[in-house]
């Protein structure tokens, strides 16, 4: 069992938002889990419990319902795919065995049509979320989906090669693992969707607008692995997450450990802000939403942290925050030391700028496809 740890509450200027649907999409999520028999019955009587529809919700609070629906499914079938076939069976600490079964997942995901693994659940559910992402995207937002989850794959394979071996991956390898292997990437192309939407190539793939998803994505992965230690740590296999790099790694107590991790989101939360704020003034408004849809994923993500009973554990209390601070701990503007998105802070639209009071309001202008 590992140390018991206090969560401070986290730096979060960014107001919660949720979608009015929200316990609708939630039900109707864990019906589609049912339906399918995502998982082993254990697992799936959890996942259901999650209220994974409503993280959903808080991601895309002003979003179209159905693509609002089709993500929370998402997210829950991916839960599947982590906790039944990496981190809790056999066969996630067997990366060879792992990469066959997803890549018979991916090429579903690209040829739903073809007769494989017909009565698979999480096939099934691949085969109806490839169908509902072409529906409500385009032909690029399909192309790209698919290629995200062929990251998050690719990604959850080098940590099953970790799981097999017990190592712990120095920060920078983490670093670059966890930027994918949390699964942001995948929900980018439905924060489009979810608006109805399609980002121009040369503002997507823009150096900034890349940095401004990576930066989110590594905000959205340290606190995940902060409210979950408590839960990870008193589990009787193998688990990883930041605290665990920085105690393995620098020596560092669990407690100090927990500092810096803390410390290292607030100076990429600040520097998110930053470049949101510098971006906005210059963006089209599909950008500039896209932008308010990655604050809405950071502060989704806490909001359901701090509430899911995926990480508050009621049989054994996690002790976490039920509340958010104005304040950072550090509100540097010096490169973390991690030479892998050291790159962030060299962007050309964060020279001389001052830091944020604090997030600016949502852009409503109108987004059209």
């Amino acid at each position: 069992m590992g140390p018991e740890l206090t969560v401070p509450p986290f730096f979060s200027p960014i107001p919660p938002a949720i979608h009015p649907r929200h316990a609708a999409i939630d039900a109707r999520t864990a019906a589609w889990a049912e339906a399918l028999g995502i998982g082993n019955d254990e697992l799936r009587a959890r996942l259901v419990r999650h209220d994974i529809g409503t993280f959903s919700a808080r991601i895309l609070p002003e979003g179209r319902e159905e693509v609002v629906s089709l993500l929370a499914d998402f997210v829950l079938w991916l839960f599947g795919v982590d906790d039944g076939c990496c981190e809790e069976s056999d066969i996630g600490h067997r990366p060879g065995e792992l990469v066959a079964v997803l890549h018979r997942l991916l090429r579903i995901a690209q040829n739903p049509e073809i007769p494989l693994l017909t009565d698979d659940p999480l096939a099934m559910g691949v085969r109806d979320l490839r169908a509902r992402v072409s529906r409500y995207g385009t032909h690029g937002q399909t192309a790209r989906w698919i290629d995200a989850l062929r990251e998050y794959f690719f990604s959850v394979v080098w940590e099953a090669e970790h799981r097999r071996a017990g190592t712990v991956p120095d920060l920078t390898d983490y670093t670059l693992m966890r930027l994918y292997d949390g699964a942001t990437t995948v929900v980018l192309p439905l924060l489009e969707m979810g608006h109805g939407y399609e980002l121009q190539p040369h503002e997507r793939d823009s150096h900034a607008t890349r940095a401004a998803a990576e930066m989110a994505s590594f905000v959205i992965t340290w606190d995940n692995d902060i409210l979950s230690h408590h839960k990870e740590s008193r589990g009787t296999g193998y688990w990883l997450n930041v605290l665990r790099v920085l105690e393995h790694h620098h020596g560092l107590t669990p407690a100090a450990a927990l500092t810096t991790a803390v410390a290292q989101r607030d100076r990429v939360l600040c520097l998110f802000l930053r470049l949101r704020q510098a971006l906005a003034p210059g963006a089209s408004p599909q950008l500039r939403r896209y932008l308010d849809s990655l604050a809405h994923f950071i502060r989704g993500s806490q909001d359901w942290g701090i509430s899911s009973l995926r990480y508050t554990t009621p049989h054994d209390p996690a002790p976490l925050p039920d509340s958010f601070s104005d304040t950072p701990s550090d509100d540097g503007t010096a490169p973390l030391d991690i030479p892998v998105i050291g790159w962030w802070w060299s962007l050309p639209e964060l020279a001389v700028r001052p830091a944020p009071a604090g997030l600016p309001a949502p852009d409503r202008a109108a987004v059209t496809a």
